[in-house]
């Protein structure tokens, strides 16, 4: 036999084995569907459930990035262990790799636009905020370190802030009404997003020293500095955690000021302690939440960004473990299938081998039937798995499509279809034709 002839009946044993898989699936309509489903189910579960962890991993991951990069935020969780505003900038000149920092305080007031009312959130920091944040302006500019200085009476807006005060317009150079003294507006923050950025486009920005003069309180209880690069925050952090240890212990201790002096000296550091005790304040400070029992906690958002996103990748692994068992189920559903197959079928799987049908073209023709109906469930299975991530969106939750996902819950799929269906597939082409025909 020549090999076109050869080519050419290989191709049309393929092409009739095809077709006879398919009539195979269609022969049962409702046992086929019922498989079918199962496989979908499985599939849209994978996709669903991973596209909702990986839609809540951006979220928070988004949240921490509009924080800045390479930022690492000091925190006094006691009123003991409050900073005075210079401590800031003496930090960056004694900390490597340290290259801004602000002092920050966090303070609500009654505000007053026009005939709006209200109370409006406060942060008061320096100059250098819109830098150490990465945070620009869509209209006017930021105040200066001579505002900071002389206690300005200037203001900045959050973008939701503007856009709801001012309807649409620009309200630079207008005069907004803070605890009962008016500001002039200087500028607008570009959008972060809700949520993000710890909610600053609703919030109002003024400088540090005119925000502890409406809180009546000398100390600050937050430090925002900004490192150079992702390696000097790693260092910039171990060095500041050295430095407030070393200051905590001397709070505890109490050793004598010559005793003090000669640590500090032998650490390269100033002679001037680093912490000083904060007077009784007369309004009560805003709590800021921590896992930790220390007064002082320094946080690399860095290193932070980095801790969050593999845990939330941990979640969104097991919960696509978790789904997948569904995959297994189908691939179950699959086997039994093809097993009451393989018995109401005896008569025909005789006729083919009494026609000349090969072991090997049985073998193929059940291996395809498990093929087309894990197919057709992983289809259906991704199409209900993205209509359901929208639906979810729809209902407020942030979802992302995860590529992943599908590449998971294909490979899952059509794997253990086609491993359920192998021992089905054996076992008919193994049947004797006069057996088959005997059953018959």
């Amino acid at each position: 036999m020549s090999k076109p002839n050869i080519i050419h009946s290989f191709l049309v044993r393929c092409w009739f084995t095809a077709k006879m898989a398919a009539n195979g699936v269609l022969s049962n309509m409702l046992r086929s569907t019922l498989t079918i489903l199962g496989v979908a189910i499985g599939v849209a579960s994978v996709v669903s459930l991973m596209g909702i962890g990986e839609g809540a991993r951006h979220n928070i991951m988004e949240q921490f990035e509009s924080l800045g990069t390479n930022v690492i935020a000091i925190r006094a969780h006691e009123e003991t262990y409050e900073f005075q505003p210079q401590k800031a900038y003496e930090l960056v000149e004694r900390v490597e790799g340290l290259v801004m920092a602000t002092p920050v305080v966090n303070i609500t007031a009654p505000m007053r636009w026009r005939r709006t009312r209200g109370e409006i959130q406060i942060v008061g920091v320096n100059d250098e905020f819109s830098k150490i944040r990465d945070h620009e302006l869509v209209t006017g500019e930021f105040f200066s370190a001579l505002h900071v200085e002389q206690r300005s009476a200037v203001a900045i807006l959050g973008y939701n802030l503007a856009t709801s005060l001012a309807t649409g317009r620009n309200p630079v150079g207008q005069i907004i009404t803070l605890d009962g003294q008016s500001y002039r507006i200087l500028g607008v923050l570009s959008p972060k997003g809700d949520g993000n950025a710890d909610n600053i486009d609703d919030k109002v920005i003024i400088p540090y020293t005119t925000a502890q003069r409406i809180e009546e309180k000398r100390t600050v209880e937050e430090i925002w500095g900004k490192a150079a690069s992702t390696k000097d925050a790693d260092l910039a952090t171990v060095q500041l955690g050295r430095i407030f240890q070393r200051e905590m212990g001397i709070a505890e201790n109490e050793p004598s000021p010559r005793a003090v002096q000669e640590e500090i000296m032998e650490d390269g550091m100033s002679q001037e302690p680093m912490m000083e005790t904060a007077p009784p304040a007369e309004e009560e400070s805003i709590s800021i939440p921590t896992l930790s029992n220390d007064p002082i906690t320094v946080t690399n958002l860095n290193q932070l960004v980095e801790e969050v996103d593999q845990a939330n990748r941990i979640m969104t692994l097991l919960l696509g473990g978790i789904a997948a068992v569904s995959l297994l189920v189908g691939g179950l559903g699959i086997m039994n299938i093809m097993l009451v197959a393989v018995t109401e079928r005896t008569s025909e799987i005789g006729v083919r081998r009494a026609l000349g049908a090969k072991q090997v073209d049985l073998l193929a023709q059940f291996l395809l039937e498990a093929f087309y109906v894990s197919i057709i469930g992983v289809i259906a299975g991704i199409v209900a798995g993205i209509w359901g991530l929208n639906l979810f969106q729809n209902y407020g939750f942030q979802t992302a499509i995860s590529f992943e996902a599908i590449k998971i819950s294909v490979i899952v799929a059509l794997g253990s279809g086609l491993l359920f269906g192998i021992y089905p597939a054996i076992s008919a082409s193994s049947v004797p034709p006069v057996e088959a025909l005997r059953r018959q």
